[in-house]
């Protein structure tokens, strides 16, 4: 194996976050960014010589070899950790999201394209590298939605189930090439830019319903990621580890 890793929408946020605990745990991280190039571009001055910030809308196939291609250049080799982090911007504000009656095909489709489609622009462009070498670790970000939609973020849960789902049928699929692929499901982090709309009074609702009595924090879950990129998770696939201080069990 090597240890390197590209997170999708890394630029900022959770993304972000994650990118800096691997780095830290002695991971090189390709940051991948579509619109963000100056925060990206400061993340990776911040992280020195383990980073580099590469641009790409993962939605789109061809981009995404570029990236890699440039990717390899730099590093001179493919990442054999991929996290699939990136999603279409979204705010998290339960007073302006869609209902049921109102939501639409095509905000469905936008975060469909970024959180699936672009999942698997990454994966299958990764693919023969980690076949080569019999080795690849695929960790997908979810949410606790999906269990308990406590607030209905229609397209951004459904997206992120379509996402499980991938998790589970691909992590048959790839298994005996040496890949596994496997879900960080995350509750509602304090802070990424998504959150930042969310009144204080709801994150204080949800840390007293936890068992832990707290809001996790992005940093709580870009650590629970690097277990799956580890040796110790070798014999786990398929599985969503769910990050929310007990607010949902699996």
């Amino acid at each position: 194996m090597n240890k390197l890793v590209i997170i999708s929408g890394s630029s900022r946020g959770l993304g972000s976050s994650i990118a800096r605990s691997f780095v830290k745990n002695g991971y090189k991280v390709a940051i991948n960014y579509f619109k963000s190039e100056d925060k990206a571009q400061n993340l990776a001055a911040e992280l020195g010589d383990a980073a580099k910030a590469f641009a790409a809308d993962i939605s789109d196939l061809e981009q995404v070899k570029s990236m890699l291609s440039a990717i390899e250049k730099e590093f001179g080799m493919l990442p054999s950790v991929l996290v699939n982090n990136a999603m279409t911007e979204y705010s998290f504000n339960g007073d302006a999201r869609k209902t049921a009656e109102t939501i639409s095909w095509e905000e469905l489709s936008n975060h469909l394209d970024v959180t699936l489609k672009g999942s698997l622009n990454l994966i299958q462009s990764l693919l023969p590298s980690m076949k080569e070498n019999h080795y690849g670790r695929v960790i997908n970000v979810g949410t606790n939605l999906v269990q308990n939609p406590v607030v209905p973020y229609h397209d951004y849960t459904i997206a992120k189930a379509a996402l499980l789902g991938l998790t589970r049928t691909f992590a048959k699929d790839l298994g005996p090439m040496g890949i596994t692929v496997n879900m960080v499901s995350g509750g509602l982090l304090k802070v990424t830019d998504a959150s930042a709309a969310t009144p204080d009074v709801v994150f204080d609702a949800i840390a007293d319903m936890t068992p832990l009595k707290k809001i996790t924090t992005v940093e709580d879950f870009a650590d629970a990621t690097l277990f799956f990129a580890s040796e110790n998770s070798r014999s786990i696939t398929g599985q969503n580890l769910t990050v929310d201080g007990g607010l949902t069990f699996n």
